[in-house]
């Protein structure tokens, strides 16, 4: 007999919330915009490259060297790729707040997907090879960082060559995106699983009953 399985997940009473409320904000947008430049920067941090710019002249003068490190160049690199790097993240429905955008699989797509390898059916209203594709927050999420990165790349280059003291998401989100009242997210830490933050149900219905 076949088994019918449907899940309903409750966070924080989310479960009835239209899909505009879900999209992310703009906290959540520069937190993680900030999160993946920053990485990409750090991983590029240590280069021993050396460029040469400018054009060689009939002078015989010589083109310039700079360090890749500190060039202009890793950061448009870096710039380039940053909000594609979004499209790497899950929601993990079962997280509060900006904690739910992460990378890996989510607990809650993990038992789905265990109870199909068990051969039940599980209704997501989405065929099953849709299931790791970009959700639409996260698709909207690589949208807004394109735009705010449009709009603030003159922020990001000040930061980048006369403020790498300080915090990306402290420079760019705290001084210049967000308004006072808009800053929650970036205080929001993930400190690893401590509990169940939500609660799932699974209801398991006879064929015949539906």
């Amino acid at each position: 007999m076949k088994v019918f399985v449907l899940l309903l997940l409750c966070v924080y009473g989310l479960v009835s919330a239209d899909e505009d409320e879900r999209l992310p904000n703009k906290c959540e947008v520069c937190k993680f915009l900030a999160v993946e430049l920053q990485d990409a920067l750090d991983k590029s941090r240590r280069s021993k490259e050396v460029l040469e710019v400018g054009e060689v002249l009939d002078t015989g003068k010589r083109r310039r060297k700079i360090k890749y490190n500190t060039s202009e160049t890793r950061l448009t690199e870096a710039v380039d790729s940053v909000c594609e790097r979004i499209l790497q993240y899950n929601v993990h429905a079962e997280r509060p707040g900006s904690l739910r955008y992460a990378k890996g699989t989510s607990q809650t797509m993990t038992t789905l997907k265990n109870l199909v390898h068990k051969g039940v059916k599980v209704d997501l209203g989405l065929p099953l090879e849709l299931w790791d594709e970009p959700s639409a927050e996260v698709s909207d999420m690589k949208k807004q960082c394109e735009t705010m990165l449009e709009e603030y790349e003159d922020v990001v280059e000040n930061w980048y060559f006369h403020h790498q003291d300080q915090r990306l998401d402290q420079f760019l989100c705290q001084n210049h995106v967000l308004k006072t009242t808009e800053q929650e997210c970036l205080k929001e830490v993930w400190k690893g699983d401590t509990g169940v933050k939500g609660h799932e149900e699974v209801k398991t219905h006879d064929a015949g009953e539906l």
